[in-house]
């Protein structure tokens, strides 16, 4: 009886560190993916509500009240004028039927001319710029680029292209405190996105680089120019057979 009691309980042994770490990296690597393709699954059927870019520009702006917080107004693609689709495309990524997420072309070319010229220029597709504008925050560096392209394998993954070229023209920066083409169309020619000319659908589709600075209204020569090339290339360019 005495010596039952003397007898200690085994103690648990740990797992060795090697093990732990692993299943530590292993519920990270769980809870990384269930934070990224939750939305991604959920947004292939149901509009994105906001985009980060919204909060940044209102914080921007001194937290003004009347900055959009939320994209309030969504046209589908089949309510959006072909001839703005096709602007865009003609403007942002005429491949964008044909590549996977990434022109790879484009990208080596930029690369070439970034090396040899100060003026640096991007080959980003409407999928790249679709996952930055709906999950992330602007920027260059090599970390946001990274999520940016697994974001992009995402969403070509899970979404049709009709899907992506909808949402990209719903949630893009249009202009100061625009967002999205139906809001856009309104601003600039006070008429929906679904009866914007050939005319003005080039106009939307040129400012598109740099929304903010460029403007419609009083555009420089170089927005001019980029806008008479848009117009005479947009009936180059394939597009969804419901618009």
């Amino acid at each position: 009886m005495a010596r039952s009691q003397d007898k200690e309980k085994p103690k648990a042994r740990k797992a060795p560190i090697k093990i732990r770490l692993f299943r530590l990296l292993f519920d990270l690597l769980l809870c990384f993916l269930a934070l990224t393709m939750v939305p991604t699954l959920v947004y292939r059927a149901i509009n994105p509500p906001t985009t980060p870019l919204m909060w940044i520009r209102w914080a921007e702006s001194g937290y003004k009240t009347d900055r959009p917080r939320a994209l309030r107004q969504w046209t589908p693609l089949n309510k959006i004028s072909p001839h703005l689709v096709r602007a865009v495309l003609t403007a942002e990524d005429q491949k964008f039927f044909q590549h996977g997420g990434f022109d790879w072309d484009a990208a080596e070319a930029a690369l070439v001319h970034n090396l040899k010229s100060e003026r640096k220029i991007g080959a980003s597709t409407i999928s790249m710029q679709t996952a930055r504008n709906v999950f992330l925050w602007q920027g260059r560096n090599w970390f946001r680029k990274a999520l940016e392209a697994y974001f992009t394998f995402l969403m070509e993954t899970f979404w049709s292209k009709d899907r992506i070229l909808e949402v990209y023209l719903n949630v893009i920066e249009w202009g100061d405190g625009v967002f999205g083409c139906g809001p856009a169309a309104q601003a600039y020619f006070k008429r929906p996105a679904a009866k914007l000319s050939p005319y003005e659908a080039a106009w939307m589709a040129a400012i598109l680089p740099n929304p903010r600075k460029w403007s419609i209204d009083n555009p420089p020569k170089n927005v001019e120019v980029r806008q008479a090339r848009i117009l005479n290339s947009m009936g180059k360019i394939r597009t969804p057979a419901k618009s």
